[in-house]
């Protein structure tokens, strides 16, 4: 039976992206209306990373604007909308509180349901935006905030396969960017260095490559590129872009280990069906990482999907999507949810580990 189409306009605040945009879901295809993302990148910039203070009032001076653009570029009215659907978290709780605090505000003028989102729900299901990416898959979510792997049976069933233990994979980036003195934000900053470098001059470790978990470790590689930078200064212009491309090839290999075991893993548990692989996240835009999961994807006979690079880093077109599917699935939330600073997305799995 054909689905009644659903319109809705997504908020993201949770870090450093004031973000706002209308999905429309109609028989499981997305049509993104608009897309909106303003960076805060130069109010960080002098910093070497995100400020939570300034990030919380930079949020409050384009919110009402962003959302304008989303709604003026979409061509619709919020009479137009079957919802409005937040960030509630996980995230800097600052950022968090002024996007749903302005998705509450709408949804109660414009007298529709309002849906808290959870931001790892986002990036789970941002490869749905553009392609068919149906369920089951794993899922990689690997930010500067998370990393975890994670199978999504269907919206809202996740089952946690490996997690980080200490630091994110972003977290690492940004670290030996800034210790590098390449600039931030340090993914890029970082994979742009590591172009034409040695990634074999500098041996850093691979913490946790010989246990038999899923989970990942970055906090010693993160020290290590800190103590390689304070003993080779001062670093000429070489030696820079082969200790990029040395810390850019230590992440990749842990991923990709660390993934390989959770698809075979993932496999076991869906013998006899088709196999998918979704990475998603800021740090799924870098290329060196995406070719090694790829490779390990086929090797191991999964259909591998990523979103669109601009929908791996923070944006409202998830959040709206993941909406939609709930709005769709029966949700409603009260005006009263409350922001999460820490929300994980399998609680079921967090709650006995």
């Amino acid at each position: 039976m054909a689905q009644v189409p659903v319109t809705i306009l997504g908020i993201e605040s949770s870090c450093d992206e004031t973000a706002a945009a209308v999905v429309r879901l109609e028989n499981g295809a997305a049509s993104i209306l608009s897309d909106i993302i303003w960076s805060q990148n130069a109010k960080h910039a002098p910093y070497g990373g995100i400020v939570p203070e300034i990030a919380a009032r930079a949020h409050v001076e384009a919110a009402d604007h962003a959302i304008k653009a989303a709604m003026d570029q979409a061509g619709v009215a919020f009479a137009d909308l079957d919802a409005v659907a937040a960030t509630a978290g996980p995230g800097l709780i600052g950022g968090v509180l002024v996007g749903l605090t302005a998705g509450k505000a709408i949804a109660l003028a414009a007298n529709k349901p309002f849906i808290a989102i959870n931001h790892l729900e986002g990036h789970a299901l941002s490869a749905r935006l553009s392609r068919g990416c149906p369920y089951p898959f794993l899922l990689l979510l690997v930010s500067g905030g998370h990393c975890q792997l994670l199978a999504v049976e269907g919206l809202g069933h996740y089952k946690r396969y490996g997690a980080t233990l200490d630091d994110a994979a972003g977290e690492a980036f940004d670290k030996a960017a800034r210790v590098l003195g390449l600039g931030f934000p340090g993914g890029p900053a970082l994979e742009k260095a590591a172009m034409g470098g040695d990634p074999k001059r500098y041996a850093l470790p691979r913490p946790l490559l010989d246990r038999p978990t899923c989970d990942f470790s970055f906090a010693g590689l993160k020290s290590a590129v800190i103590r390689l930078a304070e003993t080779e200064a001062p670093m000429d212009e070489t030696a820079i872009r082969d200790a990029a491309a040395s810390a850019q090839a230590a992440i990749a290999d842990i991923l990709a280990d660390r993934t390989a075991r959770a698809m075979d893993q993932f496999a076991l548990a869906h013998e006899g069906e088709a196999l998918r692989f979704v990475v998603a996240g800021g740090v799924a835009a870098n290329q060196t990482i995406r070719t090694r999961l790829q490779n390990a994807a086929e090797t191991r006979g999964f259909a591998m999907s990523a979103p669109p690079l601009r929908h791996c880093t923070d944006n409202a077109a998830m959040i709206a999507l993941a909406g939609a599917e709930r709005f769709l699935a029966g949700q409603r939330d009260d005006f009263s949810f409350a922001a999460r600073p820490r929300w994980p997305l399998d609680e079921a799995t967090a709650a006995d580990s």
